[in-house]
């Protein structure tokens, strides 16, 4: 039988369930049958939702880069972003992936978000009282190696802090911090926007 869940990953996990070095996998935050796995990935550094399933399919569709799909993701990002930064990131950045020169495909979409309400990450993002901090929420379709981080860089507002909230219509909102829900195969595919064989 096909399973279906959506966590909410908070900072400092692996979207795995083994620990690597120092780093802590999901066993120790979730619990759930040993034939479902994380799709795709989130850094450790990174937060939010992360799909697991044991349907083949289903991972087959979201890690398969021409099958391209709406991720939505909050980034805190280091100085004031303004309407430049966020003009050039419409257009497609060049950044390096995996040593060579890519220009990004242009974003779905690109704002400055003003009112953000957030846990605190523990531990907390660095503060530095003379240069401010702001976010903004960028829809990417394609999911190179820490694609954000890159984009954000390239263009002078470095991520402080990267909220993976939706893929497609799955949202994390109203979630807490390392909450774990089942989802039926209707529904998941559904707010995939994926037909239901």
């Amino acid at each position: 039988m096909n399973l279906y869940y959506v966590l909410y990953k908070p900072y400092g996990y692996l979207s795995k369930f083994t620990d690597e070095g120092k780093h802590k996998g999901l066993l120790h935050l979730i619990n759930v049958p040993k034939e479902v796995y994380p799709v795709g990935r989130l850094d450790v550094d990174s937060e939010g939702l992360l799909i697991l399933t044991n349907d083949n399919f289903l991972k087959h569709r979201l890690t398969t880069p021409q099958f391209r799909h709406k991720r939505v993701y909050a980034v805190q990002v280091d100085g004031q972003a303004t309407q430049v930064h966020i003009n050039l990131l419409k257009q497609g950045v060049q950044i390096s992936v995996e040593g060579k020169a890519y220009k990004t495909l242009p974003p779905h979409s690109v704002r400055i978000l003003e009112d953000v309400h957030f846990p605190e990450r523990i531990p907390p993002v660095r503060f530095r009282k003379n240069i401010p901090t702001s976010w903004i929420e960028l829809v990417l379709t394609e999911g190179k190696n820490r694609q954000v981080r890159r984009m954000t860089a390239a263009v002078g507002i470095p991520t402080l802090r990267l909220i993976r909230t939706a893929i497609e219509n799955i949202s994390i909102t109203n979630f807490a911090e390392g909450e774990l829900r089942a989802m039926s195969k209707s529904e998941i595919y559904t707010q995939l926007n994926l037909s239901v064989s």
